[in-house]
């Protein structure tokens, strides 16, 4: 049986966990704040919490967190780290410089929300060697859909284009929807034939079975990870627009409150 541990126990961390010891994995956890998670050992800190692990999973915040927390873990040797959190490229470089020799790095941010992680249909995004994606596919396969994009970074780099496209959709759909309301159509309206457009998706984040929760404070940090020094005038915009939400709001509330303003 195969010993994996998982660092961070919030929003996306805890339903992994759960999917993986009730899948035959022998799984401990830890989380800052002290989690109860069904079928998974709670440990009193990160070191405890790998010590043993085959496969070590990050569900984290933001690079910084995940390389201070892998740090104060000390990573053994022989384990393979999967980073599921959302930090970009450069920081999965930064990661990889604080890890001893002999640990496999995958960064495997996902694409889909609790109930996805849940139910095992996430689709993860995997950057890495061949045989470092190899050795933990068969542990990422029970949470979902594994593609493989390419080298070290790659995955982080794949979910920073995937989380641009759904934060600018979704400040183009507040804007949209204004420009309804103005013209005098009605916004049930609008969103059904929204619904088979390009905004489609957008539409299902906010209406349909798709909604989940997303607080502002991460769609900021993915949107920072995004912008870097690119001149990118819709991202600005969304960022501006985020800028003076409450942090801990959802994204998706954001918008229908902002229709429901308009309206």
């Amino acid at each position: 049986m195969q010993k994996i541990a998982v660092l961070g126990l919030g929003h996306m961390g805890a339903p992994i966990a759960a999917r993986l010891a009730a899948h035959g994995f022998a799984v401990t956890g830890w989380s800052r704040t002290r989690r109860t998670v069904e079928g998974v050992a709670v440990a009193p800190d990160p070191a405890a919490a790998v010590r043993d692990a085959d496969v070590i999973i990050t569900v984290l915040t933001d690079g910084a967190v995940v390389r201070d927390v892998v740090t104060a873990a000390a990573v053994p040797g022989p384990a393979a780290l999967v980073d599921m959190s959302t930090i970009g490229p450069d920081a999965v470089r930064d990661l990889a410089a604080v890890l001893p020799a002999g640990v496999d790095l995958v960064d495997a941010p996902v694409a889909g929300s609790t109930g996805a992680a849940a139910g095992g249909t996430l689709r993860i995004f995997a950057g890495g060697t061949a045989a470092a994606v190899d050795r933990v596919e068969p542990v990422l396969a029970t949470l979902g859909t594994v593609h493989r994009c390419g080298p070290s970074g790659s995955g982080a780099a794949m979910k920073v284009v995937l989380n641009t496209a759904l934060v600018t959709a979704l400040a183009a759909l507040t804007e949209v929807l204004q420009v309804a309301d103005a013209v005098g159509v009605p916004r049930a309206g609008a969103l059904e034939a929204l619904r088979g457009g390009p905004l489609g998706s957008a539409v299902e984040r906010v209406t349909g079975a798709r909604a989940a929760h997303f607080p502002v404070r991460l769609a900021q940090k993915d949107l920072a990870l995004s912008l870097g020094d690119r001149d990118l005038p819709v991202a600005l915009a969304a960022a501006r627009h985020l800028a003076a939400a409450d942090p801990e709001a959802d994204l998706t509330t954001i918008v229908t409150e902002g229709l429901a303003c308009s309206s």
